[in-house]
């Protein structure tokens, strides 16, 4: 009785896992967001209108530029989730592809999320749902090519699809397992299953009859090895080092034998921890090279402009950016949440632009001008407690921080959303005196950062007085000395030679 329970519960924990039940309007980004300066919209499918082959209506979504642009159509990315995900797990994918002018394509699986079903099958029925999805899309005039991002079932999703279709772009596989079979003998291990080799492997295949009865799929046919030396989708692979739910050896038997253009990344992390900013990175970089988005020059001007919302600032007629930089870095510091896991809702707020945040700064009463620096030296002195040269340094790592851009900002940032614009803009004489306000601001903001080349003046050292020391003799002296006294012994030997003389004689 024991055994049959504990086979059914792990029949379960393959079939049936525990189930997203989530709100898209809480979880989800918002239907009209601004996302990095530019304005986007959520676009929910309606009901009925993707229905797979097995008549289960599948939940989707569509994150697309607002206005959409006529004439120029955009690349996708489809997202693929894991075995208890969801269309949530796909925001932090809509942080990093919106910005790059690709869209992205996000699903409830059949029996995950709230679509319908009640069995998921760990990538073998959802890659027909995939390619319900993949079909609509390419009757849509305004996509262009598709890609693939898959974590964890929706990787292998994602494999089995790309076997079947090689016109898709690309791929990012992110812990796939390589056969169903091996992970499901590894889990016996890992949850510290104490039975016997044999009693496990009979347990199994009793497992994959009353999975093929419940689910309609045979466990044995899901081998990715099987599949890879037959794909050639350019593709990135990624796995976390601590993973002992799927462990790291899965993509790497998966990489080993695929056939395509292919990397692999490893970071540190287990299966559900969020993934590191540079594996953002690289996944940005890898869809940009094979989607190849079309860029707006208007969009791209500049980096200050593509990464955040300046209002009414403009970069060009004499702003220094790399003062501006800094300022935008110290700011979005103070400012920023938290980042959130892949797997909880994002964290909207309604972030300001740069005239805001600098508009709300107080006046610097206490600023010194350049040419007090000197003179104030004292003052710093006896007030902080430092040395000069401690503050120097002190300084200069607070300019060298404040004019570093991050990966962490960007990752900030990246998740945050503004919902309402701005209601009426300012008049010409409001902008007029607004501009002057600011560029008083950047003035005072900029002064730290001119202080920290120019080098504290220190006091002049005084010299120790030496004491007074002895006046040595002359040399002259000493060798009138020892002059005479060489004569007196030349004069006593030549005396005591010719008395030896004038007696041997």
């Amino acid at each position: 009785m024991l055994g049959k329970n504990l086979i059914h519960q792990f029949t379960n924990f393959v079939i049936r896992p525990p189930r997203a039940d989530y709100n898209p309007d809480q979880y989800l980004w918002e239907e009209d967001f601004t996302l990095a300066g530019r304005k986007y919209r959520r676009q929910d499918l309606e009901a009925s209108t993707l229905t797979n082959v097995r008549g289960h209506t599948l939940q989707c979504s569509h994150y697309l530029p607002s206005p959409s642009p006529v004439d120029t159509p955009l690349p996708c990315v489809i997202y693929c989730h894991g075995n208890s995900g969801c269309r949530a797990d796909a925001n932090e994918a809509a942080a990093i592809l919106l910005p790059s002018n690709i869209t992205l394509f996000t699903l409830d699986f059949s029996g995950s999320g709230l679509s319908d079903g009640d069995y998921v099958s760990l990538g073998w029925h959802e890659k027909d749902d995939l390619k319900i999805v993949v079909s609509y899309l390419r009757s849509n005039k305004q996509t262009t090519c598709i890609g693939l991002w898959g974590r964890s079932m929706g990787a292998v999703t994602s494999l089995l699809y790309g076997a079947e279709d090689p016109s898709i772009a690309g791929m990012v596989l992110d812990s796939a397992f390589s056969n169903l079979f091996d992970l499901m003998m590894e889990l016996v291990d890992v949850y510290k299953i104490r039975l016997p080799k044999f009693t496990v492997k009979m347990a199994v295949q009793y497992m994959r009859r009353v999975i093929q009865k419940k689910a309609q799929f045979n466990i044995m046919d899901l081998n990715c090895t099987q599949l890879a030396p037959k794909t050639f989708i350019p593709a990135l692979f990624g796995h976390a080092t601590d993973d002992i739910f799927i462990q790291p050896r899965h993509s790497d038997l998966i990489f080993k034998s695929y056939a395509g253009d292919k990397n692999i990344i490893k970071f540190v992390g287990d299966h559900n921890s969020p993934r590191p900013q540079f594996y953002y990175d690289s996944v940005s970089i890898f869809f940009y090279n094979v989607l190849h988005p079309p860029q707006f020059s208007s969009q791209l001007s500049s980096n200050l402009e593509k990464y955040y919302d300046l209002g009414d600032l403009t970069v060009g007629a004499g702003m220094d950016e790399n003062l501006l930089y800094g300022i935008i870095s110290s700011l979005q510091t103070v400012g920023s949440d938290t980042a959130s896991s892949s797997s909880a809702p994002p964290s909207i707020s309604n972030p300001k632009s740069v005239v805001e945040f600098l508009s709300e700064i107080p006046p610097a009463t206490d600023a010194l001008p350049l040419h007090d620096v000197d003179n104030s030296k004292g003052n710093v002195d006896r007030e902080t407690g430092h040395d000069p040269s401690h503050l120097q340094d002190m300084i200069n790592g607070q300019g060298e921080e404040c004019c570093s851009i991050s990966s962490s900002n960007r990752e900030s940032w990246g998740r945050c959303s503004s919902i309402e614009d701005s209601e009426e803009d300012p008049s010409s004489a409001e902008c007029t005196k607004a501009n002057k306000r600011h560029q008083m601001t950047l003035k005072v903001l900029g002064t730290p950062l001119r202080r920290i080349q120019r080098k504290l003046i220190e006091p002049p050292k005084e010299k120790k007085k030496k004491p007074p020391t002895i006046p040595k003799k002359p040399k002259n002296e000493k060798s009138e000395k020892l002059e005479s006294l060489s004569k007196r012994l030349r004069l006593c030997i030549l005396k005591q030679v010719n008395h030896r003389r004038n007696r041997s004689s």
